[in-house]
């Protein structure tokens, strides 16, 4: 397994992934509005994605939004995206993913990187968990716009 820090070349392959995430979340299909999403991402350079690759084929992905934080004046990362395929979970690509978040996030002087999951989500929760995440003290508040 190889984790590659993701460029435009390899849009196509991420963005299949980024819609089988979204679809997991419960959102209909859409690869085109996917790729003009993280097209715009890279360009931008508003957020770093690393992917895994296996015999070739693309089975997962992380997304970080950069961000700061103001108290410890220093940046921080938002992971908002991971995804492994169906077929590659249990095969440690999750896992391997995070440690590349964990190695990038220091390498930039990172003072954390933080992440939601749902409460129902168990396994991602206990990957979290083994890899000594920890649930913060903060009570997250969220308004959404349409």
């Amino acid at each position: 397994m190889e984790i590659m820090h993701a460029t435009m070349n390899e849009l196509e392959d991420v963005s299949k992934l980024f819609d089988e995430y979204r679809q997991f979340y419960g959102i209909e299909s859409d690869v085109s509005s996917a790729k003009a999403f993280l097209q715009l991402r890279l360009a931008l350079k508003e957020s770093v994605i690393f992917i895994s690759v296996e015999e070739g084929k693309t089975v997962g992905f992380t997304q970080l939004y950069p961000t700061f934080s103001s108290i410890a004046l220093q940046r921080a990362y938002i992971l908002n995206d991971i995804y492994v395929t169906e077929d590659a979970r249990g095969l440690g690509v999750g896992k391997a993913l995070m440690e590349k978040v964990f190695q990038y996030c220091e390498q930039q002087g990172a003072r954390y990187v933080t992440l939601q999951t749902a409460a129902d989500n168990v396994n991602a929760r206990k990957l979290y968990e083994k890899l000594h995440m920890k649930q913060d003290e903060y009570c997250n508040y969220v308004k959404y716009f349409t």
